[in-house]
């Protein structure tokens, strides 16, 4: 059973890397890509913080390496990604707090964290500390909307109990609640 569990959460992690190349494009242009932060906030509340971590890596690489995008794919996706699974957990599987992480951990840390990058490592100029924070923000706004909205659906449902409890992972109180035989 164990076996099986690993298994399936591998392949659960290679559909959302998949899944976040595939959609990064839409809506995406340097500093916002909201989509990525959807696939973010649900690979944290599905697989928890150090998948979501894996996830963002490896998404932001192949991004980087098929599409040429900038070293902000990784400093827009990984804080937000484990500090997304991190609250999540620490609140016994309140949904916003995951989406509430994912804003402060891209919006404010990762935006930060982007301006050395892009200063040193891609010689950009006229940079400011915060000059990604707005359009980081934003994109983590939306793309987590649009997650919390998801997943609230499939709590609601029962859909996120049978998900968590298939994958074999942490399920809260909030989920099985709401789960209906």
């Amino acid at each position: 059973m164990k076996k099986n569990s690993n298994v399936l959460i591998l392949v659960t992690l290679a559909m959302f890397v998949a899944l976040g190349v595939v959609i990064s494009p839409i809506l995406r242009f340097e500093g916002f890509a909201p989509t990525a932060h959807f696939v973010n906030v649900v690979c944290s509340v599905f697989l928890g913080p150090w998948y979501s971590l894996l996830n963002g890596i490896l998404t932001a690489i192949i991004r980087m390496s098929v599409m040429g995008i900038p070293p902000l794919a990784i400093t827009g996706q990984v804080f937000g990604a484990v500090l997304s699974g991190i609250l999540y957990r620490k609140s016994n599987g309140k949904i916003i707090w995951a989406v509430v992480g994912e804003v402060v951990g891209t919006g404010i840390i990762g935006s930060i964290v982007s301006y050395p990058v892009m200063t040193l490592l891609m010689g950009k100029t006229g940079l400011t500390v915060f000059f990604y924070t707005p359009s980081f923000v934003i994109a983590t706004l939306i793309g987590g909307s649009i997650a919390f909205i998801f997943l609230k659906t499939l709590q609601r449902n029962g859909s996120l109990y049978k998900i968590q409890k298939e994958l074999g992972v942490n399920v809260y109180e909030r989920s099985r609640r709401d789960y209906k035989n």
